[in-house]
């Protein structure tokens, strides 16, 4: 019989003695998984969706911060340009913003296959520190003879979005690995929604510097006339526009650095039955992780690692499990909605400034004028639409579930773009903000909060992570291609030295594609099952009599005469005890 620990109260529930007496270890899995999933919401559960957020908000605030900051380098380095005074090019405009999209999807696939390998805990706050480092050194850097303030640009920004991608699925999987299955949409619908909230500080900290500098930005009236005085304020603004971005990543960063393993991670993966019944419990009790008695631990390890049912991660067994369709329409499900979506999403909120410009929400005569209601303009856009939409997917998520929102979702925006695109010339300004609104409301009370949520949920714990980077780069690819083809395709047909709306005649057509788009991804999420209110268990085929069930997949292949590839495959993944 193994050994019972002393300690616990009413407060913080002993649960090694709960299952000290049980010897087999699928069966101490199975109860310990149970606790985290019946228990009840606390204070854990938010101090994990605030770590987890935090970084959400900064990533968010550091992607959607450029919109805002390329209008100012193209006063501060373009001051001199022979065309379009003070405003920076569009190729190089594009070139900014597509590094970091570019750098995320090598951070989301990376990362996420690190998580799966090396542990969830290892890797959760590195990504937090490349941000932070490579944030701070943007905001303190300039151009030179021998390079340009774009090149510069381009590789801090690559560096930050290799972080930025790493957060994506280490968030998303280790609020739920941890979350109850009750509220675990909503848990991980709460880490998402910092997003709209680093939105929402982008465009407050730009009203900010705008107020701040008001003086000497009035003294120009137009960006090609803004030098001395004024373009030294500018400097300066975007300068703390960016750097801010890494002041929230420090606090988040020793709550990263000091949280537990996941359980899940070390039953199925590091195959640790007493390090992860010590883990649930430092989780629990809020310790950064559990110290099992080293002797018993290797003495169960060594007992207790050819009877853990659960196969064992490995190419063969990776490539079988999503060779079935059944699981791989689950990964073509999110991976193929996530680019759809992000083709849309980002070809639209990365220019937020030039759709304001083309419905009279910019400009003004003076440079101050035109920084302050470039701001408020965003403002408007976040407060109105985007952020009221990721708290009514946290509202709604656990009651009326994932596909139904993402399917509604999708269906609203084929319609909103069709009005968009086909309207545009015949709405009046204020209907393209009407719809604009409400594009950015359903796109977060819809697919953009969904295709973040499904991933952390339906794939086996030891592919899990994996499975989630591969779904979001996916996405980040979309915006990509939304960056690339799109924003170019926006100013064809324009004349040379054009401005404001005759600057992307376009427009209206892109629009209409993006409405193709959200057509597709209401395809894409047929095949996506529900996942509220049913166990990460459940949901990856491990529970009997369930409609999910797979006899490999569980581990239970032999009692049914099925041989999973992981019995035929000598290759494996390497895995280290955490």
């Amino acid at each position: 019989m193994a050994n019972k620990t002393v300690g616990g109260n009413a407060a913080f529930h002993n649960f090694n003695n709960d299952y000290a007496h049980i010897n087999d270890p699928n069966e101490r899995r199975r109860l310990a998984l149970a606790e985290i999933d019946k228990a009840p919401f606390g204070w854990y559960h938010v101090r994990a969706i605030v770590v987890a957020g935090v970084g959400f908000f900064t990533d968010a605030y550091d992607i959607f911060a450029i919109n805002l900051v390329t209008s100012m380098l193209g006063v501060v380095y373009w001051h001199d340009a022979k065309t379009k005074t003070g405003t920076i090019p569009a190729n190089a405009d594009t070139a900014i913003k597509v590094a970091t999209s570019g750098g995320t999807v090598i951070g989301q696939l990376g990362f996420g296959y690190l998580a799966d390998v090396v542990g969830r805990k290892r890797m959760y706050g590195l990504e937090l520190i490349l941000i932070i480092f490579a944030t701070l050194a943007q905001s303190l850097s300039s151009d030179s003879p021998g390079i340009s303030i774009v090149g510069i640009l381009i590789f801090w920004r690559v560096l930050m979005g290799i972080g930025i991608g790493g957060d994506y699925p280490l968030s998303s999987i280790i609020t739920s690995e941890f979350a109850t299955t009750k509220w675990r949409g909503a848990m991980m619908g709460s880490v998402f929604a910092m997003q709209g909230i680093g939105q929402f500080a982008a465009a407050i900290v730009a009203l900010i510097t705008a107020v701040g500098f008001k003086h000497s930005l009035l003294t120009s009236k137009t960006v090609g006339a803004c030098g001395g005085v004024c373009g030294l304020a500018v400097d300066k603004m975007w300068r703390v526009v960016i750097g801010f971005g890494a002041v929230p990543g420090c606090i988040a960063l020793y709550y990263r650095l000091t949280i537990p393993e996941t359980p899940r991670y070390t039953f199925d993966v590091a195959r640790d039955v007493e390090k992860a019944g010590e883990d649930t419990k430092a989780y629990i009790q809020g310790r950064a992780e559990g110290k099992p008695d080293t002797v018993k631990q290797a003495v169960v390890m060594a007992d207790d690692n050819q009877n853990i049912e659960i196969p064992k991660a490995s190419w063969g067994d990776f490539i079988h499990h999503y060779g079935q369709w059944r699981h791989g329409k689950v990964l073509l499900g999110t991976a193929g909605s996530w680019f759809l979506l992000d083709v849309a999403f980002y070809g639209i909120n990365l220019n937020n400034s030039i759709i304001l410009q083309n419905i009279g929400w910019t400009g003004g005569s003076t440079v101050y004028q035109y920084f302050y209601r470039q701001a408020v303009g965003n403002l408007i856009i976040i407060c109105a639409g985007a952020i009221p939409g990721y708290w009514f997917t946290v509202a709604f998520v656990d009651t009326v579930g994932r596909k139904p929102i993402q399917l509604m979702g999708f269906c609203i925006l084929t319609i909103l773009f069709c009005i968009l695109g086909f309207g545009y010339h015949k709405i009046g300004k204020s209907g393209l903000l009407a719809c604009f609104v409400l594009a950015q409301f359903f796109f977060n009370f819809g697919p953009n909060a969904t295709t973040f949520i499904v991933p952390g949920e339906c794939f086996p714990t030891r592919y899990r992570s994996t499975s989630h980077g591969i779904s979001a780069a996916s996405g980040k690819v979309g915006a990509i291609i939304a960056q690339c083809v799109f924003g170019p395709l926006r100013t064809r047909g324009a004349a040379k030295g054009a401005t404001g709306a005759a600057a992307s005649p376009w427009i209206n057509h892109i629009l209409e594609i993006f409405a193709a788009f959200m057509f597709f991804g209401i395809l894409t999420t047929l095949l996506i099952p529900e996942t509220k209110r049913k166990t990460l268990e459940e949901l990856a085929g491990e529970v009997p009599g369930t409609p999910n069930y797979d006899p490999v997949t569980s581990g239970h292949g032999e009692k049914y005469g099925i041989q999973g590839s992981d019995q035929s495959s000598g290759e494996h993944v390497p895995t280290h005890t955490v």
